[in-house]
């Protein structure tokens, strides 16, 4: 195993499975989703064991928050990807244990191919959440990070979204990469387009509830 396989792999314990506290955790997503008026559009299959899921627009560290709680109320484990620096001491634990996987943005071909080889090795079901835009700013060209790791795994694409202007966190139909890159990166685009995110440009970061 290489340095980054090792770094790659999931915690085997999560905010999902840990007794008592899943259910307490998924009960209090449902009514904080209920208390500030967001709903759900569609459904994770249940049977879908394995995928890459992609979240935009990614413009606020609140989408995380709000990943997680969606995550629970569509009852299903959620793996992330997020910036080597968040996951320090003392808060490294912390991140593993809510599903968090560091990365090194420096060793992008690395991070694809250690993702890839996870997906390989993992026998139990696995959503690894890969936001396409790489960072909170709004960018005119995506990350095709998850894309590659979605085509060497051979596992389908989740197209999910936040929609500030309707309150509406979503999951759609599952893409499958064909490995046109162009192309499929235009559809997956233009099905994004819509949406609004919480921070637009020139505007500063805010609170859900401050909207």
């Amino acid at each position: 195993m290489t340095p980054a396989d090792a770094g790659f792999r999931p915690a085997s314990r999560t905010i999902f499975n840990t007794p008592l506290l899943s259910p307490a955790l998924r009960a209090l997503s449902r009514a904080t989703f209920r208390a500030l008026g967001w709903r759900l559009d569609g459904l994770i299959p249940s049977d879908l064991r394995q995928a890459v899921v992609i979240g935009a627009p990614h413009t606020s560290n609140w989408d995380l928050p709000y990943a997680l709680m969606a995550a629970f109320v569509l009852d299903r484990e959620l793996h992330w990807l997020g910036k080597a620096q968040i996951f320090r001491f003392p808060f490294a634990g912390l991140m593993r244990w809510m599903g968090g996987i560091p990365v090194d943005r420096s060793r992008s071909n690395n991070r694809v191919d250690a993702a890839v080889r996870c997906f390989a090795d993992q026998r139990a079901p696995l959503l690894l959440l890969v936001p396409p835009e790489g960072t909170r700013k709004e960018v005119e060209r995506w990350k095709t990070g998850f894309y590659f790791i979605a085509l060497g795994a051979e596992v389908p694409v989740v197209m999910a979204y936040m929609d500030h202007a309707t309150r509406t966190c979503g999951v759609s139909q599952l893409f499958h990469p064909t490995g046109n890159l162009e192309s499929d990166m235009s559809d997956i685009r233009a099905y994004y387009a819509p949406f609004k995110g919480w921070a637009r440009r020139g505007e500063g970061e805010r609170s859900p509830k401050s909207q």
